[in-house]
């Protein structure tokens, strides 16, 4: 009995012992979590301290909601200085009044460089016929550049050689005028500073009929202003200075140097100039409707630059006298930081 009770154990163990241990956990009492409305939820979301609203830019892939600003972003803009110019003296005058719209040093004598052409222009203008053959001596042919490389043992017209001197800032075209009406380019040159003193230019002095570098030799920004202001009545000059390129009676392509007359909105004429004495150099009339300006810029190290934020000051300075009703004589200096849209600059 002992023995049967003792095997029966033997098998019965191992079946105990897998129904014990592969048994699962006896189940505890779980709370049902009942179904909720949407209207609670929704009351329970909102009512919550702590639910953060989370802003989605943009469509899945689309940044463009990112990138974009928030509203409308006016161009930039900022009030004229006068250290942005480069140029060492300045004067800009109404063309019609001669009225001062801004001036920096404008009474400070420099080296005009080829600006001073203006007057070389203006006497062979008035003193030969475009037809006149004009010979060239070996002094006027060795003239340095700006040239357009005159054989001296030809002649040339006077009106090829004028439009040489006031678009192509010829040198050499410049001492052959002057020897041909003067007999030398000294004796021009005194009928130069003559010309400018009976204009009004009174602190110019002129010692080459080029502009190149001489000793003694001088003018101003306000000179400068007043001596275009009076060349551009003439009407002869005033049509030359508007040409940007004509031909010599020879076929031979004469440039304009002045680069206004295509970059600068309402440029009607203009004569440029450089040296290392001078550096840059430029004078010319703008108009715009019924406005017109003169602008006269010496020793300038960015003259395109200088040129086309002073027409923009000029001609809104002058719609700000108009508007104000500001006197001849009063100086409204405000207005030097007055804001002028920089894209105008």
């Amino acid at each position: 009995m002992c023995r049967l009770r003792f095997h029966l154990f033997r098998v019965l163990l191992p079946v105990l012992a897998l129904a014990l241990f592969s048994a699962p956990p006896p189940v505890q009492a779980v709370p049902v979590l009942q179904a909720q409305s949407k209207e609670s939820v929704r009351k329970k979301t909102t009512n919550s301290p702590k639910q953060k609203t989370i802003r989605i830019l943009g469509d899945y892939r689309n940044i463009s909601a990112v990138k974009a600003p928030a509203g409308r972003i006016s161009p930039p803009s900022r009030s004229f200085r006068m250290d942005f110019i480069s140029a060492k003296s300045i004067m800009v005058i109404d063309a019609a009044s001669g009225r001062t719209l801004l001036s920096r040093s404008p009474d400070t004598p420099r080296q005009p460089a080829s600006t001073i052409k203006v007057l070389t222009g203006m006497i062979a203008i008035d003193t030969l016929k475009n037809k006149d053959r004009v010979p060239v001596s070996k002094k006027a042919a060795k003239q340095p550049p700006s040239k357009v490389h005159l054989d001296h043992q030809k002649t040339y017209r006077a009106n090829d050689l004028i439009n040489a001197v006031l678009l192509a800032s010829a040198n050499d075209a410049s001492v052959a005028l002057a020897e041909k009406i003067a007999g030398s380019e000294r004796s021009f040159a005194a009928k130069m500073t003559a010309l400018a003193r009976r204009w009004g230019a009174r602190n110019t002095v002129c010692k080459t009929a080029s502009g190149l570098t001489a000793k003694g030799q001088k003018t101003t920004a306000r000179d400068l202003a007043i001596i275009f202001r009076q060349a551009m009545r003439d009407s002869e000059f005033a049509s030359r200075m508007k040409r940007t390129k004509t031909r010599t009676s020879e076929g031979k392509l004469l440039e304009n140097h002045n680069k206004a007359l295509w970059m600068i909105n309402g440029s009607v004429g203009g004569k440029t100039g450089y040296t290392n004495a001078a550096r840059q150099t430029y004078v010319g009339k703008f108009r715009r409707g019924k406005d017109e300006i003169i602008v006269a810029i010496m020793g300038s190290e960015s003259m395109w630059t200088d040129l086309r934020r002073l027409v923009e000051y000029g001609f809104a300075r002058k719609k700000h006298i108009a508007a104000n009703r500001i006197p001849a004589g009063r100086e409204d200096t405000t207005f030097l930081t007055g804001t002028i849209a920089q894209s105008e600059f």
